[in-house]
């Protein structure tokens, strides 16, 4: 029961990571241009080119600190499984990649958000790794 409440607790805290880089930073710091609608996939997917590069920053970096978040809080939750720290990862990866799919992005935005995403899996599992009792 302790790993299934450590996946959801760590997906959560992966979800609330990715949108305090993506929208409370990112939108603050990079604001979108007027009459923008961030919650609205049609809209993103037509006026990408007028998204600030920041804002765009901001959603790579929260994306990897999401994983590394999502599976520290996993095996921090766990303590005796990594089975949740990679189920989480797992996830957020997924996630991650159906991003990218989904929306036409440049090729930088696109090559780094999945090569920060597999970093973060690396050190997300470390940092998991290490809240593991042996």
């Amino acid at each position: 029961m302790k790993n299934v409440l450590a996946t959801i607790v760590g997906f959560i805290a992966a979800s609330l990571t990715v949108y305090v880089f993506e929208s409370l930073i990112g939108h603050n710091l990079f604001p979108l241009p007027e009459g923008a609608n961030p919650m609205d996939m049609e809209w993103i997917k037509n006026n990408m080119d007028q998204i600030p590069t920041g804002a765009k920053v901001m959603v790579v970096i929260g994306h990897f600190m999401g994983i590394v978040v999502g599976m520290f809080v996993a095996g921090l939750i766990s303590k005796t499984s990594m089975v949740p720290a990679y189920i989480v990862g797992g996830l957020m990866l997924a996630a991650t990649i159906f991003n990218i799919a989904m929306l036409p992005k440049e090729l930088w935005f696109s090559i780094s958000d999945i090569l920060l995403a597999i970093a973060g899996l690396l050190l997300g599992k470390s940092l998991a790794k290490r809240q593991l009792r042996v």
